[in-house]
């Protein structure tokens, strides 16, 4: 049987995600690609819908550097619609569970558009807690953040990944720890969203 192989790709104007491409792969699997030309960005964050009028469902905040996604195992003849986003902000000074927090800054909130590094979240900490979860806490210094975005160094890693994402103005969060993230690292962002990428969209083809 002959691969179906179909490719999407807008230019984009001013202020627009450029070159942004969803490739259909084989009939339920996308690849979606985009140019690493950004340095100011803390990731991307991909999104879907199958309803061009509804709320898009986010499949992963993408670190730095990387400018590939798949989308797997999709539903067979079903149109998809994908964007993505650069998100932005200041983060926290790494710890690991149980380590010091790091320390909290005086004064008012400020906005993290401002680009100022004291609007990164404070106080940051990560506590075991029962059931093999980590706790983790933090003041918000951030007068306009979309969220926070817990990120992880596992002990073999590069660098930090994002793994957990929590509403604007909350102050704690908790996460189950996985096999081979013991003796990580852990920091925390307050981030906000960039401008959307153009809509791609495309029909799945029949599974099997």
């Amino acid at each position: 049987m002959a691969v179906l192989l179909l490719v999407f790709a807008f230019v984009s104007g001013c202020g627009e995600e450029p070159r942004f491409t969803a490739t259909l792969s084989d009939p339920v699997n996308v690849d979606l690609s985009w140019p690493d030309d950004d340095p100011a960005a803390a990731g991307r964050i991909v999104e879907y819908t199958t309803d061009p009028h509804g709320e898009y469902t986010i499949l992963q905040f993408v670190p730095p550097r990387r400018t590939s996604y798949r989308h797997p195992d999709l539903m067979p003849e079903t149109r998809f619609y994908y964007r993505i986003r650069p998100f932005y902000g200041a983060v926290s000074d790494a710890v690991t569970v149980s380590g010091p927090a790091t320390p909290a800054a005086a004064g008012p909130t400020v906005s993290l558009r401002a680009g100022d590094r004291s609007a990164a979240p404070a106080s940051f900490r990560a506590e075991p807690a029962p059931e093999e979860m980590v706790r983790f806490s933090w003041a918000d210094r951030s007068s306009d953040e979309d969220g926070f975005l817990v990120e992880i160094k596992k002990p073999d890693a590069a660098d930090f990944v994002p793994i957990e994402v929590s509403d604007p103005g909350t102050t704690s969060a908790g996460l189950a720890t996985m096999p081979g993230e013991e003796g990580a690292s852990y920091r925390l962002r307050a981030f906000y969203y960039g401008p959307a990428s153009p809509v791609l969209d495309l029909v799945s083809g029949k599974d099997g």
